[in-house]
């Protein structure tokens, strides 16, 4: 594969030796279960640039999930894709409980610029007996709360030491950031952070109620991905990640992910672990400690999360990190991913598996399948594993 360089839009520290996973759980043999979910046809307009770096059924297009669950919100026809389902029958009998979806949306070109996104989530609970995290793919995040503005929503929780937390998040946490303002008429770069995180705030401070009054305890970390116009917002708290591959010029072809240029692998995410200076200062502050293995108390790693009821008195924050961009003919790709993939896939590495498979003709969900089986049959992630693969194609 070819070697891309590695850049950093914000600041990331990297500590070896710690466990990938948050409060640590029991691992069991080579029971496997994944699903996927596949949305194409976003089209979106151009805004104005900035230097910024569900439990109900619902009308909205909506896919969220979790192990060996099928949870289908939409009223879009999701059925199975036999041709879809064959193709990747022939990769492996690795997946099972397949979902597929198509939604077309219509074009919202502004100026000479647009793309189609698309999107697609991929699970494996690994060696673990339960499956704690969940996703959410949203091509039209909007529908709800309409304007002109297309809105696309992306999402990963990583639950630990239980999974109501990440239901909780999966199921309010973007209902909450549209709530508080999250634009939909002109772009405005400062408001949507802000309301992103005040969504933040009242997803956190609503579950601890509701986890206090049912004794629970577990908490969440959360990578999430708004695409606004032409504008991607990134959230996270914890150690899930966003990668962005992007290009070192714009390539001249109407689907860059062909392109033949290298990709740079560009960290769009900070980790929040207690064993980090600042993290760590901001825990003692709050009476708290990290112990000699870096865990906050001696038990949680990371430092920031939804839930963790008993750990939100010293120093444990749902307080985001908020980044933004613009997309151009540069942006190809993003990966999200839950700790458990990137505990073997570095950055690059994750681009260049993409990357490749995208310039093979793979679709998005054959191509999120692939990543996440890489991880956990051949590169033997033990922890759950998540990721959603967000491919933007160019006019």
């Amino acid at each position: 594969m070819m070697s891309h360089s590695h850049d950093l839009i914000t600041p990331n520290e990297d500590v070896s030796g710690f466990a990938h996973h948050k409060r640590g759980g029991d691992l069991q043999g080579e029971d496997t279960v994944a699903k996927k979910s596949k949305i194409n046809g976003l089209d979106l307009g151009t805004v104005e640039k900035s230097e910024e770096s569900l439990d109900s059924h619902k009308t909205q297009p909506v896919l969220a999930g979790r192990s060996g669950e099928t949870r289908d919100y939409l009223q879009l026809g999701m059925s199975k894709d036999g041709v879809e389902d064959n193709q990747l029958s022939k990769e492996s009998d690795y997946s099972e409980n397949k979902v597929s979806c198509d939604a077309n949306c219509s074009s919202s070109t502004v100026g000479e610029f647009s793309c189609i996104v698309e999107g697609d989530a991929a699970e494996d609970k690994g060696s673990r007996h339960t499956m704690e995290d969940a996703w959410v793919v949203l091509p039209d995040a909007s529908r709800e709360f309409p304007g002109k503005l297309r809105c696309a929503h992306f999402a990963i929780y990583d639950g630990h030491g239980g999974r109501l937390a990440a239901d909780y998040a999966q199921k309010h946490l973007h209902a909450n950031v549209l709530s508080s303002g999250l634009p939909r008429e002109l772009m405005d770069v400062k408001a949507a952070k802000k309301a992103i995180l005040e969504g933040f705030r009242k997803t956190d401070e609503s579950l601890l109620q509701e986890s206090a009054a049912g004794e629970r305890q577990d908490g969440a970390t959360a990578v999430c991905v708004w695409v606004l116009g032409q504008t991607v917002f990134v959230a996270n708290i914890g150690d899930a990640k966003a990668v962005l591959a992007r290009s070192s010029s714009a390539d001249g072809f109407e689907n860059n992910v062909n392109a033949t240029s290298a990709l740079k692998a560009i960290l769009l995410t900070r980790e929040h672990k207690a064993i980090f200076p600042k993290e760590r200062a901001r825990i003692q502050k709050a009476g708290g400690s990290v112990s000699s293995n870096g865990r906050l108390q001696g038990r949680l790693e990371v430092s920031r999360a939804f839930g963790d009821r008993q750990f939100k008195k010293v120093g444990v924050i749902a307080t985001p990190d908020v980044h933004s961009f613009d997309l151009t003919e540069r942006e190809h790709f993003i990966i999200l991913g839950c700790d458990g993939l990137w505990g073997v896939f570095g950055p690059s590495d994750a681009v260049d598996f993409v990357h490749k498979l995208l310039k093979e003709g793979l679709p998005v969900s054959a191509v999120s399948r692939r990543l996440v089986k890489e991880a956990v049959l051949e590169r033997r992630c033990k922890d759950n594993c998540t990721a959603i693969v967000i491919v933007f194609r160019h006019k």
